[in-house]
C-alpha cells in the first residue's frame, strides 16, 4: 500500500513540513528493502536530499537496488554517525544544515546501533529516540529508524513503538498505539541513580565558578588525568555548574569519586528556587545567539554521559568523565 494511503499520516511528496518520525521493524534484507527502496526512490525523484545512515550491509543493498540513482544517495555508516546520543543529534542537525533546501523536506534512514550496549546506554539511546520528536520538531525532515529484529533485543524492538508515532512495514504505515509523550517516556526509562561510595570526596557549597573549577581540577588530577584531558574535565564540570547557577541556584554542592575507568562528579542545587531542567536540555548544539542550554550541551559532549535528576526541591547533575586508561582518547 503506498505510504500516502496508509493507515496513518505520511508527508505529501516534496512538501516541506515539520518532523515526521517512523520506526521500521524488519527481519530480513527483503523487509529492509521493501521500506528503504521506495522511500529513497520517491525522495530522489522529488529532488529531496536522502540520507541512509545504517549498516554497511544495508547501504550496499540499497545502493545496488537503486542502480544509477545510487549516485545521488547520501550515506553514513551508522556506528560512526554519532557515537553517543548528544553526538547523534548534532550529526542530524549538521546534515540538515548542510543539505537543507528552502521549501523542500529531506529524508533520513537512521538506524541506531543497539548491539553490545550496556543497560544505561540502551536507556539513553531510547530516551534520545523519543526526544527527537521534540528536538527536531520544527525541521522539515521525514526520518525512518530501522530496527533489525534478527539482532536487536526484543525489549528494544518493542520500545520502538513507544518512541515513534507510527511504524512502516514496506510502504504500509500504521500508528503506534504504544506511542508515549517524550517527556513522560524519558522519565519512565531513566537509568538507575549512581550511588557514590561512602568514601566519596565531599566539598562544601560553592557559589562561584572559580570554586567549582578548583575542585573539578583537583579531583581530575588526583584520578590521573593530565594535559588536555584534565582541562576538558574541568571545563565539563564548570559548564554543568554554570547551568545550575544560571537557572536560579545560589550555590551548588559538589561531590566526586573514582570508579574503574572514570571519575564521577555530582553537582546539586539544593534550593527549591530556580526553573526545573527540561528532560532533553542540552542535546541541541549552540546555534546563533548564546542560549541557556549551551553550557549543558558542552558538558554532555565532553562527558561519557551526563544525567539530570530532580529529587524534591533539589536538582542533581551527574557526569562521568573517562579516566586516564581510556585508550580511545590517548
Amino acid at each position: 500500500m503506498p505510504a500516502d494511503h496508509a493507515d496513518g499520516p505520511a508527508p505529501a511528496p516534496g512538501r516541506a513540513r515539520g518532523f515526521v518520525h517512523h520506526a521500521c521493524l524488519y527481519g530480513s534484507d527483503e523487509d529492509f528493502l521493501a521500506m528503504a527502496l521506495p522511500f529513497a526512490r520517491a525522495g530522489l525523484a522529488a529532488g529531496e536530499p536522502v540520507l541512509a545512515a545504517t549498516t554497511p550491509a544495508n547501504i550496499d543493498l540499497l545502493r545496488r537496488a537503486l542502480g544509477e540513482r545510487a549516485y545521488a544517495l547520501d550515506t553514513a555508516e551508522t556506528a560512526y554517525f554519532g557515537r553517543r546520543p548528544v553526538e547523534r543529534v548534532s550529526a542530524f542537525l549538521r546534515y540538515h544544515d548542510r543539505r537543507a533546501r528552502p521549501g523542500r523536506r529531506m529524508r533520513m534512514i537512521a538506524e541506531p546501533v543497539w548491539g553490545g550496549r550496556s543497560d544505561r546506554q540502551i536507556a539513553e539511546w531510547q530516551r534520545m529516540e523519543s526526544g527527537l520528536n521534540v528536538l527536531l520538531a520544527a525541521l522539515p525532515v521525514w526520518m525512518i529508524c530501522p530496527y533489525d529484529t534478527r539482532v536487536v533485543p526484543p525489549a528494544v524492538a518493542e520500545a520502538a513503538c513507544a518512541t515513534h508515532p507510527a511504524r512502516l512495514e514496506g510502504e504500509r504505515l500504521t500508528p503506534c498505539a504504544a506511542y508515549t509523550d517524550p517527556g513522560a517516556y524519558a522519565e519512565a526509562v531513566r537509568p538507575a541513580p549512581v550511588a557514590a561510595p561512602p568514601t566519596a570526596a565531599e566539598s562544601g557549597p560553592a557559589d562561584r565558578v572559580a570554586d567549582v573549577r578548583r575542585f573539578a581540577r583537583e579531583r581530575a588530577a588526583a584520578a590521573g588525568l593530565a594535559g588536555e584531558r584534565l582541562s576538558l574535565a574541568e571545563l565539563a564540570v564548570c559548564e554543568a555548574a554554570s547551568h545550575l547557577l544560571a537557572a536560579g541556584g545560589a550555590r551548588v554542592v559538589l561531590r566526586a569519586w573514582e570508579e574503574p575507568g572514570a571519575v564521577l562528579y555530582e553537582l546539586s542545587r539544593p534550593e527549591p528556587s530556580g526553573a526545573p531542567v527540561p528532560p532533553f536540555a542540552g542535546f541541541r548544539p549552540p546555534g546563533g545567539a548564546p542560549g541557556a542550554e549551551d553550557g549543558l550541551w558542552l558538558a554532555r559532549t565532553l562527558s561519557e554521559w551526563l544525567e539530570v535528576r530532580t529529587t524534591g526541591p533539589a536538582t542533581l547533575i551527574t557526569l562521568r568523565i573517562a579516566g586516564p586508561r581510556d585508550a580511545e582518547r590517548l
